[in-house]
């Protein structure tokens, strides 16, 4: 009979928030899938709790994976943790509750901490629809397309950040979206919890410097109705050009060009597609 993967939310930082479902889940386990078995083991060490362990993180996923679902398989349960809150958010677990679910793999879950939503519970943003976009690229060009796509975002929205990275991420940012309120919230639920409530401007100048430690989560509103800007569909750009072409009599590079102008997309795409229309 085959055993079940049960996924279990972790403290953030303070140890007196492990739930005594999330203990009980992980004495009952047979093994327990860990992201760093080091961090999981002070864990264990003060639950007084002793069990095998696997380590199951980005870089061993699959081959772990493979190995975590044989012993499911053959009967044994694993309970799966992170290093700090819910395992599969931003979290290569989401790898593994996928592969379970493909081979038929029971999953249960132990709700616990989850940083993003104790975070926005605390920024004094609005709560009422919000969306999660996790860490930002550490690629330039990647990062800066990213934040180009949720430009129009109208909700509020959360991102996860290492602290050698947040400078050039709050650079980024107001550079794509102007001055916004932010929440920066820093260390949850530990010793050096604190909640910057400022905006992107002023937040970028606060952590210019650098020499930062510890785990950020950013809250940032999205754009309000006046700042959205309107957007084309190629087939409304093709369209425009081919109305070019029609009643003024324009070449199919001229309109494309004209079309490409106003829409802002592709010149070269608008032009196949008014060729293929014409």
């Amino acid at each position: 009979m085959s055993g079940i993967l049960t996924v279990v939310g972790t403290p953030l930082g303070n140890l007196g928030d492990m739930s005594p479902r999330a203990v009980e889940a992980l004495r009952q386990a047979d093994f327990i899938a860990a992201e760093d078995t080091r961090v999981t083991l002070k864990l264990l060490n003060h639950f007084e709790i002793k069990k095998p362990m696997i380590s199951y993180f980005e870089h061993n996923r699959k081959f772990h994976g493979e190995l975590i679902c044989q012993k499911i398989e053959a009967g044994e349960n694993c309970a799966l943790v992170s290093d700090a809150g819910m395992p599969a958010i931003s979290d290569p677990g989401e790898d593994l509750v996928r592969l379970c679910g493909e081979r038929g793999i029971t999953v249960s879950v132990v709700p616990g901490p989850s940083a993003l939503i104790a975070a926005l519970a605390v920024s004094g943003l609005p709560t009422g629809r919000f969306t999660f976009e996790g860490f930002l690229s550490t690629n330039k060009k990647s990062r800066r397309d990213h934040l180009e796509q949720v430009k129009n975002e109208t909700r509020t929205m959360i991102f996860y950040e290492a602290p050698h990275k947040l400078h050039a991420c709050l650079r980024d940012m107001y550079a794509a979206w102007g001055d916004r309120r932010i929440a920066v919230v820093h260390e949850l639920t530990k010793i050096h919890e604190e909640v910057i409530r400022t905006t992107l401007k002023a937040a970028a100048a606060r952590y210019s410097e650098g020499n930062i430690k510890g785990e950020f989560v950013l809250v940032i509103e999205g754009a309000k109705p006046e700042e959205l800007q309107e957007g084309y569909t190629l087939e409304q750009a093709v369209e425009i050009a081919a109305g070019l072409m029609r009643e003024q009599g324009m070449s199919a590079s001229e309109a494309a060009k004209t079309a490409s102008q106003q829409t802002g997309l592709k010149k070269g795409d608008i032009y196949k597609g008014a060729l293929a229309l014409k």
